[in-house]
């Protein structure tokens, strides 16, 4: 066996030592999916027939994102910076195309220091009708997914336009006049709202799958526009918590219902009565590790991955 041996100067000066550490200061960065959904607008008034409320707009990371346009681009987070978490409220239905037209779904967001604001635009109102209304009372209104368009006496209100700029959605459907009334369907994330049909509505947009969280859950789909003499009463909203459009002057009186909660889906019009509301939007950021603090009392299904139904913050 051999033996090293060290000369009496080596013992004298000391052994070489590690000069080299780690800077604390150094700032740590890592790559986080998320899923930003904008809440959806309300479903529109029918004095005639309402046009369903627009689901809110819908950005990506995985799966789909929304409009059909390419994948979001995953964020860049640095370690023990807060993030901040905004979830839209959904838009109120239409109550009188005169004087309350359907509201817009409330943005949805992720922001702070270090990173670009992803921001989703939410859903456009479904366009109203009312005797002694203007046309411009029956256009559906502009958002993430649009608006469809309205009906009143003939005249026929055409979509809202959806957000370009990043693309999130599509437009809802055309408003049918006399005498095949109908009002549009909202627009989807997934897909455009359909025309209203004869006896009856356009659908709801189709929203889009998304399985972030770790299930595929349809996410944005667009409000029911409003039938008339439809044999159910009913016209049904697109996949992803689209609300269902109704004729009040139905069998039964059947409602119109509202956009799916946390789904940004949007609200189902009305025949001769209000719209309903739209649903309110969601964020789900997934880090792959476990966060330092939130606010805002988000669920975690599994290890990384954050839900907001509602605003707050997150720091990892």
């Amino acid at each position: 066996m051999s033996i090293s041996r060290f000369s009496k100067q080596t013992i004298l000066n000391g052994f070489p030592k590690l000069t080299t550490f780690w800077d604390q200061s150094t700032t740590l960065t890592f790559t986080a999916n998320y899923l930003v959904v904008a809440a959806g607008g309300g479903g529109g008034y029918g004095g005639g027939l309402g046009g369903g409320g627009g689901a809110g707009g819908l950005l990506s990371t995985v799966d789909n994102t929304g409009g059909g346009g390419s994948l979001e681009t995953a964020l860049t987070l640095n370690s023990g910076t807060t993030y901040t978490v905004t979830v839209g409220n959904g838009g109120s239905g239409g109550t009188n195309a005169l004087t309350s037209n359907a509201g817009q779904g409330g943005s949805s967001s992720i922001s702070g220091t270090g990173i670009s604001t992803v921001t989703a635009t939410g859903g456009g109102g479904g366009g109203g009708s009312n005797t002694g209304g203007t046309a411009a009372n029956l256009i559906g209104q502009n958002g993430g997914s649009s608006g469809g368009g309205g009906e009143n006496g003939g005249a026929v209100g055409q979509p809202g336009t959806r957000t370009a700029s990043p693309i999130q959605g599509f437009t809802g459907g055309v408003g049918n006049s006399s005498p095949t009334y109908g009002g549009g369907g909202g627009g989807g994330a997934g897909g455009a709202g359909a025309n209203g049909v004869a006896a009856g509505a356009g659908v709801g947009g189709v929203g889009v799958s998304v399985s972030i969280t770790g299930t595929a859950i349809y996410y944005a789909g667009g409000g029911g526009g409003a039938p008339y003499l439809r044999a159910s009463g009913t016209c049904a909203g697109g996949n992803g918590g689209g609300g269902t459009g109704a004729d009040a002057n139905f069998s039964g009186n059947p409602a119109s219902t509202a956009g799916g909660t946390n789904t940004g889906g949007g609200g189902g019009a009305r025949t001769s009565g209000n719209g309903a509301a739209g649903g309110s939007g969601v964020v789900v950021i997934s880090a792959g590790r476990v966060a330092t603090s939130t606010t805002g009392s988000p669920s975690n299904p599994s290890t990384g991955i954050y839900i907001f139904n509602g605003d707050g913050s997150i720091t990892f």
